[in-house]
């Protein structure tokens, strides 16, 4: 089953994220699908601590992003998705190649949205697994109006 209520593509995904830190750091969208969001990460020198190790921080950055617009495009017209809590859990070290993210969501309510993001080296082993909790906004009514 689709779960977009907007129109999402990887073309319109790249798009918006032009002159952002997701761009600044090379990540790449790579597939839309019904229910999930498929993007990646160079382990390269923007993206490397001083180990040779692509950052923990670079990996939370590639979760935050594929949860966030998982949200973004799956929330009610109007009403716009925003971050309360992300977590992650670094299981293994990636040295080169890409880290391939995929973002699924674990409960789309009306106020809060629950994404989980997977995170697998070029060898298809899991690097980090994250999970990330949305807020649903919706739109603000004008002053003297009911809902």
């Amino acid at each position: 089953m689709r779960i977009w209520t907007k129109p999402i593509s990887v073309e319109e995904l790249t798009a918006i994220h032009k002159d952002t830190a997701v761009a600044h750091l090379g990540i790449e969208f790579l597939e839309v699908g019904d229910d999930f969001i498929r993007a990646r990460v160079p382990v390269d020198t923007r993206t490397r601590q001083p180990y040779g190790l692509l950052h923990g921080g670079v990996s939370v950055v590639l979760a935050e992003t594929l949860g966030s617009c998982g949200a973004a495009y799956s929330c009610a017209e109007g009403a716009r998705a925003v971050g309360l809590d992300i977590n992650a859990n670094h299981l293994r070290g990636a040295t080169q190649g890409w880290v391939t993210g995929i973002t699924r969501p674990v409960h789309i309510g009306r106020t809060t949205q629950v994404w989980q993001i997977d995170l697998t080296n070029n060898a298809g082993e899991t690097t980090c697994v994250s999970r990330i909790t949305m807020a649903v906004l919706q739109p603000r009514q004008a002053p003297g109006t009911r809902h």
